[in-house]
Formats: C-alpha cells, sequence, structure tokens
C-alpha cells in the first residue's frame, strides 16, 4: 500500500489495514510542510514529529510512539482483522498559526522481510544462498497465513450468508401462513355476511 494525503497539524488521520495474524507491517512515511510564499510543499518539515498509533481488532494498542518528520515503524499482529493505523503532527507552533497543511507520503508493507542486499554481498555464495532461501521460507510462510485467514474469511462470509438466507426462508413461510389466515378468515367473514343477510 503506497499512498499520500493531506493533514492538518495536530489533525488525526487513522487507516485501517485488514491483516493476518502472526505478520511482520513495516511503514515508511515522509511529511511535508505547505510553504505558504512559495505555495508548494518544502521537501522537508523540520522540527515536526509524527505521533504513530496502532490499534488491534480488540482494541488494544499496539504501538504508540513519537517518530520525527520521517521515518519508519513496525509492529507484528498477533490477531488477524482490522488494524486501525493513525498518525498526527505535534505541532509546537501556537493553536493560532497551527492547522497548516501537511502532506504525508506513506508506504506501508505487508509481510514482508526486506533483504540487506549489501550484507549479502559482504558474504560468500554459500551464505548468499542460505540468506535467500530463509527469506524465501519466510515468504511462504507469509503466503500460507494469508491463505488460511482469507480461509477464515470465506468461512465467515459463508456462514452469515447461510443464516441470512435461512432468515428469509423461515420469513417466507411465515408470510405465507399470514396470509392464509388472513385470507381464510375473510372468506369466513364474507360467508358468514352472506347468511346473516340471507343472500345465501
Amino acid at each position: 500500500l503506497a499512498l499520500y494525503f493531506h493533514i492538518g497539524e495536530r489533525e488525526e488521520k487513522c487507516i485501517i489495514e485488514d491483516i493476518p495474524s502472526d505478520t511482520l507491517v513495516v511503514g515508511n512515511y515522509k511529511v511535508q510542510r505547505w510553504d505558504i510564499h512559495k505555495h508548494d510543499f518544502l521537501e522537508s518539515a523540520p522540527g515536526l514529529g509524527i505521533f504513530v498509533t496502532v490499534t488491534s481488532p480488540t482494541g488494544e494498542v499496539l504501538l504508540s510512539k513519537l517518530y520525527g518528520p520521517q521515518g519508519t515503524f513496525s509492529f507484528t499482529s498477533y490477531l488477524s482483522g482490522e488494524h486501525i493505523i493513525c498518525f498526527q503532527s505535534n505541532s509546537t507552533r501556537f493553536a493560532v498559526i497551527a492547522g497548516s497543511k501537511l502532506r504525508m507520503h506513506l508506504d506501508i508493507r505487508v509481510g514482508e522481510h526486506f533483504l540487506d542486499e549489501s550484507a549479502i554481498q559482504a558474504k560468500d555464495k554459500v551464505d548468499e544462498v542460505n540468506v535467500r532461501l530463509e527469506h524465501l521460507i519466510e515468504q511462504i510462510h507469509h503466503v500460507t497465513r494469508e491463505q488460511d485467514y482469507e480461509r477464515e474469511r470465506e468461512e465467515k462470509f459463508r456462514k452469515t450468508s447461510e443464516e441470512t438466507n435461512s432468515n428469509i426462508l423461515w420469513w417466507a413461510i411465515v408470510q405465507t401462513l399470514i396470509l392464509i389466515s388472513i385470507g381464510i378468515w375473510q372468506i369466513k367473514s364474507l360467508r358468514d355476511f352472506f347468511i346473516s343477510k340471507k343472500l345465501v
């Protein structure tokens, strides 16, 4: 997931990521501040910090830390589901002039373990093969966790669909019984009316 969005100083913005359990999440970000004189975003925002908060599907805080204007954060999920990742600047400017526009570039990678190419090149070929093999095995584990999570979601969706279909069936049966009862009652009422008026 790579994106950018605008955020006001001291404003909090959150994104929701659906993450499998036991998965490493790494986020890289960069904040730019709007310059009213240049009418453009500056390449850096010195002195500005970003407060990152990550909440699990159960509401437990997995990460709550203040970072600089550019940095990397990471956390590992222990439950599958929707994780809420929130960002808020720690502007120290006066409230009167705080609230200017910020642009935040964000790149979130789920389940990826990055290879340190410089470290690999420093080792011999056998170590290189071992490192790359370990990386591949980790990627296989991640794909397996993703598949298990998708199966869980599919199972929940199937159960919900079956329950909904069952409820619709019972509701249709109840409606049919009510209509039949009303029809019988109307026929009986008309019959009694005609008999009382001696029309039959």
